[in-house]
């Protein structure tokens, strides 16, 4: 029997790069080089990078880093100008859906990697070195005339890059994903609660029957929710970009760079971001700790709250159609089962509370992150690359949310006034406003009665001449209730 040949296995074509542990394979269709190379192969566990938005916020604060160094004397033109066209381009690609895939390939690190995110910031610093060194005629790999550590990197250590490019990515996503997403939000509900402002219903305390309110009042608590959950962004982006930890280098100390330079970095970075950043007063706190971010994500987890608060109460309203509360139609958007024919789900309000419990684990994560103990050693929080992603992951689902939310629930409920209507009249707690005329405890009575005889208020009033008819229809007007009695 003939023996079957050996096919040799098809390999992609490599290149050798080398850093400072020596040389490397590195395909030879990547931008990184020998340390990311490391890195790849030494953290293959979650197969997700650290995310476009943290690589294009890395890009931001190496051209603002090269601005800085070139205006301090330490870097001449000529490369700072190299530096600052590969940022460029990085950042215009990442910013177009179309090209981000194609650059993200050149920054695979995973987020399982050191907790200091140092490979992340030598894989920022080998790709810009090497399309600096194509743009200037040199073969990649060459690290000349723009080498990783000496320009890219130059007055910078990982321990204070990593959680800069942290604070720029997360501030600047909440600026032009998170706000914009509540803001379309808020006006969507604060629309809802005029258009509903003259539709009385029963309250609910406690899920049972209460005194009347508006409609448009309750739609009035959510808008204000969601104001106070815009407050908190600026809060949160004012937690991020007032305590820039760039300029503290290695531990806090500053070594290898120049004092003005955190601070000239910082002033480039809110001119190209439109953020106002400011470098940490106090180094040591900055590097060591990742309070700023345990307090940013602090604000969104309130936010999260709040849009499960009011997209549990949305469903609850519009629970039915025929069998529950019904008081809310939603919007239908699509088949809510694969067996029940005709039936529709509040999938869109139950998107929104899964995001909310998403966020809050994530909070969780970053206050384990940020407390210490294995998380952080010293002079520097170790648990940096995560700590990014998940603060980045719960800006990204909060902003998204909220504004597919206002779109495609909110703006097309409607309100089913004629089950409000009924449930209004039957309720026992209109004898609530029978108390200061009457007494507590006989109205107590005339509930107790109506419970047990099927009878609503106005009937066992009228039927018992408790009050004079027309003093009765005053007392149980159902508006004036949900005013105050001044």
């Amino acid at each position: 029997m003939a023996s079957k040949k050996t096919r040799r296995p098809n390999r992609t074509s490599t290149r050798i790069e080398k850093d400072s542990m020596g040389t490397m394979e590195v395909p030879a269709d990547v931008l990184y080089g020998a340390t990311t190379q490391r890195a790849v192969l030494n953290f293959p566990i979650s197969h997700h990078d650290m995310g476009w938005q943290t690589i294009h916020a890395f890009a931001q604060l190496k051209h603002a880093a090269a601005t800085a160094n070139q205006k301090l004397g330490k870097l001449d033109q000529r490369r700072c100008n190299l530096i600052r066209r590969a940022c460029d381009t990085i950042m215009e690609e990442l910013e177009n859906p179309g090209t981000r895939r194609g650059m993200m390939r050149h920054f695979p690190v995973d987020v399982y990697q050191t907790g200091s995110g140092t490979s992340t910031n030598m894989n920022v610093n080998e790709v810009v070195s090497n399309m600096a060194c194509q743009a200037a005629g040199k073969k990649i790999g060459a690290q000349d005339p723009v080498h990783p550590n000496n320009h890219v990197n130059m007055g910078q250590s990982s321990n204070d890059t990593m959680p800069t490019a942290m604070q720029i990515a997360a501030a600047t996503h909440a600026k032009h994903i998170l706000l914009p997403g509540l803001k379309q939000l808020e006006k969507s509900l604060r629309k809802k609660s005029r258009q509903f402002d003259k539709i009385v219903k029963i309250g609910r305390t406690h899920m049972q029957d209460a005194t009347p309110i508006r409609l448009g009042q309750e739609f009035s608590g959510f808008a204000a929710q969601i104001e106070y959950g815009i407050e908190r962004t600026h809060s949160a982006i004012r937690a991020l970009a007032e305590n820039m930890p760039i300029g503290g280098t290695a531990v806090g100390t500053g070594i290898n760079t120049h004092p003005r330079f955190g601070k000239m970095v910082c002033s480039e970075l809110s001119k190209e971001t439109g953020v106002r950043f400011r470098e940490a007063p106090n180094h040591f706190e900055a590097q060591a700790t990742r309070d700023c971010i345990v307090d940013a994500h602090g604000h969104l987890n309130t936010i999260a709250v709040s849009l499960s608060r009011i997209a549990s109460d949305i469903r609850l309203m519009g629970c039915g159609p025929r069998c529950g509360i019904g008081e809310l139609e939603l919007p239908e958007i699509q088949p809510g089962s694969s067996i029940m024919p005709g039936k529709v789900n509040p999938v869109l309000v139950e998107s929104v509370m899964q995001v909310a419990m998403r966020v809050a684990g994530n909070h969780v994560t970053l206050t384990v992150g940020g407390m210490g103990g294995t998380g952080s050693l010293m002079e520097l929080n170790l648990s940096m690359p995560l700590a990014t992603v998940t603060l980045l992951e719960s800006i990204t689902l909060l902003g998204n949310s909220a504004e597919i939310f206002a779109v495609r629930c909110v703006d097309g409920i409607k309100a089913n006034k004629k089950a409000i209507d009924e449930t209004v009249e039957r309720s026992l707690m209109l004898g609530t406003a029978l108390a200061p005329i009457i007494g507590y405890n006989e109205a107590a009575h005339i509930a107790h009665e109506c419970y047990y005889n099927g009878m609503t208020i106005r009937e066992y009033c009228l039927q018992n001449n408790v009050l004079p008819e027309d003093e009765l229809n005053k007392a149980l007007d159902i508006t004036s209730m949900t005013h105050p009695d001044g």
